[in-house]
């Protein structure tokens, strides 16, 4: 099978039977994109070359837990990765986190909420300008707390400790970043 026209889908379910050449397919295709991800959460190449490496042995080992029924692999394996860098520079600031075993992989890292938009990667890239046009015109204060809740993978309340803010603050802070995100992205696309 030619994996130039291969869907992710289809080469998803090639790697649930163990094809290796699926694999690769989905590396060659999605490594460059994912490395881009990895270095701008955990900022040292090393490190993110290893979390890349990790999430395709993840990817190997643990298709069997993606939902079938849900047909976005890009979006899967963007929140996987994203789960898995920022666990990786959580683990490094904090040594009381916990053991990272099979269980936590698959509650903490797998991402397994499918009701989120289903954009594809070639849509994705094709609104890459449009998404960057419109987090420019967020404000500093909501940029700020969009990286520091996506990019550095800080929970809202260790959001509120390093701001000195109050913690229904933040959530506000995030709500209205994200709100006002998709209010312009749905104004540039009229």
């Amino acid at each position: 099978m030619n994996n130039i026209n291969t869907s992710d889908y289809e080469l998803l379910q090639r790697v649930l039977k163990r094809d290796s050449k699926a694999l690769e397919a989905l590396y060659d295709k999605y490594s460059p994109l994912l490395y881009t991800l990895i270095k701008r959460i955990v900022k040292e190449e090393k490190l993110a070359e290893d979390v890349l490496a990790d999430v395709f042995v993840i990817i190997w080992q643990k298709t069997q837990l993606y939902n079938f029924d849900f047909k976005n692999v890009y979006s899967w394996i963007v929140l996987l990765t994203k789960n898995k860098a920022v666990d990786v520079l959580r683990r490094k600031s904090n040594a009381e986190s916990p053991e990272y075993n099979d269980e936590y992989e698959n509650n903490f890292i797998i991402p397994t909420i499918y009701d989120y938009n289903e954009l594809g990667f070639e849509e994705a890239y094709s609104k890459s300008e449009q998404l960057k046009s419109a987090v420019s015109k967020l404000t500093e204060a909501q940029r700020y707390v969009i990286q520091l809740a996506f990019f550095e993978g800080l929970t809202e309340s260790e959001i509120a400790s390093k701001l000195k803010i109050p913690l229904p603050t933040v959530k506000s802070k995030i709500r209205v970043a994200l709100n006002t995100l998709k209010d312009k992205m749905n104004s540039e696309e009229s």
